[in-house]
């Protein structure tokens, strides 16, 4: 087994691109000058290993996520909140019919509130604006 690491390896366009526009979002931010964002993007495209691509953006901070990406992931984590919320109705209604099925007879659906309550919680975080980012928004308005 080849146990090469993984600056070592190979790097590929996509790699290259996220270097690419790291150094633009850099350049962008003032952090570097136009003479040097120039001759890391030639170094960048020249680059051939990870480890030659990393040392060009070792010094530069990871961007900020698109507020786009940051919907995405806020889609994917309340997506899998209700995933839990699905385990959770499956696990109560297996408890609620094995004790169904030894008094031998229907009753109260006992599991209907809690999962009411937290599929209510659920809907309530869709909806609700999030405080954090209102007035960030509400900055870049006027100019702030």
């Amino acid at each position: 087994m080849d146990d090469r690491s993984e600056s070592a390896m190979r790097i590929a366009d996509r790699e290259r691109d996220g270097a690419l526009d790291l150094l633009a979002a850099a350049l962008a931010e003032g952090r570097l000058d136009v003479h040097e964002h120039g001759q890391r993007v030639r170094q960048a495209l020249q680059a051939r290993t990870g480890a030659e691509l990393a040392a060009l953006t070792a010094d530069l901070p990871a961007p900020e996520p698109s507020a786009r990406e940051r919907d995405r992931k806020d889609l994917r984590d309340w997506l899998e909140e209700w995933r839990y919320w699905l385990g959770g109705a499956v696990i109560m209604s297996a408890v609620w019919g094995v004790n169904c099925f030894r008094k031998h007879e229907l009753t109260y659906f006992w599991p209907l509130p809690p999962l009411g309550i937290w599929a209510a919680v659920l809907i309530a975080i869709a909806v609700w604006p999030r405080g954090e980012e209102k007035p960030r928004d509400e900055e870049k308005k006027n100019g702030s």
